[in-house]
């Protein structure tokens, strides 16, 4: 056997099946954005790499990124995200647009990784965004768009939880304890990471930023403290209109959610599976000045980023992935033989004309029509014999049930839709 060309590190080839269960995906993250009034956009797979440098912070621009020079020197980057897209895009044309927006999208990204389980080098990722607006309300809406895509793949509050935060309050509690300014960057990020390290290391790595064992003491507390939601205004009013929302049960306070990029300045927010078996399924958060910080006028926002990888593992845990996607609606026409093959092409084009997927069969022994059409997971076989064509008629056989009877051409459209 000869040797297979590899895939490139970090990619996916998507094989019918699994293109029909991201397709599957797509329309159930179509429905949840759509619900709530977001329009679909999309920007290009390449950019300068100014843009990232700009905005997303030193270590994706310098680890993640995959940056290259084009033939005139000038250096670009496959998109790592879709926020510094989003902003470009809005300060271009930002007084033709009507405040506040609501845009979604759903696309293809690269980020220089090392590939695990949950995380490759090229992924597909919903973002979603409310532009223009600074209300608790705006951010309660984007925890609600999140929530109902979770109901609508069938996903319950016993199975993911959205964790929220708030930064203002983290940082004003960090102040309490005498944490400088200067040093709050650092310390967050050191925050955002407390689970994904040994508490040993956490800690020696907190002391080497000049913090003393009292500090320490006192934000360990902070971060074990449930409660400290009630002492935020604005995440008291979040846990209020989630409510309204009837997304509450889905919606949990976490101080140890800070979020690691640079331009969250309110709310944060990340959704986990709760038994920890997978990595955040979706992020986001509130920011106050994105569109400035590249040349527009300053707006603020909302929103959050899920990629298809770890979201169709935790479905696929819990045995939601619906099965037989590869042809819904697609019916099988065989041909019962050569002399009747042009009735059969007759019928099938007669099928498409009324809206139906069709596959034609060529002229072989029926039973193996209908093995071939049982293996593509098709649910109706029509055979046209010369009786059924006398009779105007069509033999239609459930390749679920193996019954078959025949209806007339009048029926056959009712008949293969139920």
């Amino acid at each position: 056997m000869k040797n297979i060309v590899r895939s490139v590190k970090g990619t996916r080839d998507f094989y019918p099946d699994e293109m029909a269960r991201r397709s599957w995906l797509v329309e159930k993250l179509k429905t949840a954005s759509e619900a709530f009034g977001y329009q679909r956009y999309e920007g290009p797979c390449l950019e300068t790499i100014d843009l990232y440098a700009a905005k997303s912070g030193e270590e994706l621009v310098k680890e993640q990124a995959f940056v290259f020079e084009d033939r005139g020197g000038d250096p670009i980057t496959l998109r790592p995200e879709l926020t510094p897209t989003l902003t470009r895009m809005v300060a271009s044309k930002e007084n033709e647009l009507a405040f506040p927006l609501r845009w979604w999208a759903f696309g293809p990204f690269w980020r220089y990784e090392r590939p695990q389980k949950g995380r490759t080098r090229e992924f597909y990722q919903w973002n979603i965004d409310l532009i223009g607006s600074d209300s608790v309300q705006a951010d309660a809406e984007l925890l609600a768009v999140a929530a109902n895509f979770f109901k609508l793949v069938g996903l319950k509050s016993d199975m993911v939880q959205i964790l929220v935060n708030d930064r203002r309050l983290m940082d004003r509690k960090l102040t309490d304890i005498g944490i400088r300014n200067e040093m709050k960057p650092e310390l967050l990020k050191l925050i955002d990471r407390i689970d994904k390290q040994p508490a040993d290391v956490w800690e020696k790595n907190v002391a080497a930023l000049g913090l003393d064992m009292g500090q320490i003491g006192a934000i360990k507390a902070l971060l074990a403290n449930g409660d400290l939601w009630q002492e935020s205004v604005e995440l008291s009013k979040i846990f209020e209109y989630v409510e309204a929302l009837g997304i509450r049960e889905y919606v949990q306070y976490s101080p140890k959610i800070i979020r690691g990029l640079d331009y969250y300045t309110g709310l944060v927010f990340e959704a986990h599976e709760v038994k920890g078996d997978f990595r955040a399924i979706l992020g986001g958060g509130h920011y106050a000045n994105l569109v400035a910080d590249v040349g527009g006028q300053p707006l603020p926002g909302v929103g959050f980023a899920m990629g298809d990888v770890v979201i169709m593992l935790v479905l696929e845990a819990y045995g939601l992935l619906p099965a037989d996607l590869s042809y819904p609606g697609t019916v099988f026409v065989t041909v019962f033989d050569e002399e009747l093959l042009v009735e059969s092409i007759k019928l099938a084009r007669h099928l498409r004309e009324n809206g139906f997927n069709v596959i034609l069969a060529e002229p072989d022994k029926l039973a193996r029509q209908f093995k071939l059409a049982d293996r593509l997971g098709v649910k109706f076989a029509l055979v046209l014999g010369p009786d059924e064509l006398a009779n105007g008629t069509v033999m239609v056989k459930d390749l679920r049930t193996f019954e078959q009877h025949s209806v007339s051409r009048n029926e056959l459209g009712s008949i293969i839709n139920h």
